[in-house]
């Protein structure tokens, strides 16, 4: 989805049936969380233009379209971002070959990261940031090079701590009210 407004400049809400699980979870993601903010900063902080598009154009079309602003032509030079896809072969692959090549092993997310920069790497150099334990993944890993990953001892004995788990079965108004109880 969010390669979609990079790449076209239109934003465009998933419904669950177009959203997939992969073995990359972040990626999985039907509406982005924290994307009003970055518009918020693209539009140079107009809340109401930020306004209409996630509350007037999102509400009644599902979507809104940048793409022929001047904002929008400004991403690549303003913020360096660009972006790209991967698939689950693409991840494995990539996992498989820094672990032969460089003796690292790393995530999913990680390697999703390193599959684009590897196809926009130019006369720039490209850094990719680790994004999580490769221990989280581990079926993947697994998949990908044929061990489980290294577990930090600071996770020995995880999976036996207790659980707090709530179920709600009131809907929203029961969690307003657990809400309002932590204030």
């Amino acid at each position: 989805m969010l390669h979609e407004f990079f790449a076209t400049g239109v934003y465009r809400v998933r419904a669950a049936a177009e959203t997939y699980e992969t073995t990359s979870p972040s990626m999985d993601i039907s509406k982005a969380s924290n994307f009003e903010r970055f518009v918020f900063d693209l539009l140079g902080h107009d809340q109401e233009h930020v306004r209409d598009l996630f509350g007037r154009q999102l509400a009644e079309t599902g979507e809104f379209d940048l793409s022929e602003t001047a904002e929008f032509a400004s991403i690549p030079e303003r913020y360096g971002f660009v972006s790209g896809t991967s698939s689950h072969a693409d991840r494995v692959r990539t996992i498989r070959e820094v672990s032969d090549t460089y003796g690292v092993v790393i995530d999913p997310h990680t390697a999703d990261g390193v599959v684009v920069a590897r196809g926009l790497v130019g006369a720039e150099p490209m850094i990719v940031l680790e994004t999580a334990l490769p221990v989280k993944f581990a079926s993947t890993i697994v998949e990908a090079i044929g061990v489980e990953p290294h577990r930090p001892a600071r996770f020995d004995g995880l999976e036996g701590l207790p659980r707090r788990v709530t179920v709600l079965t009131g809907g929203v108004e029961q969690l307003k009210g657990i809400i309002e109880g932590a204030s």
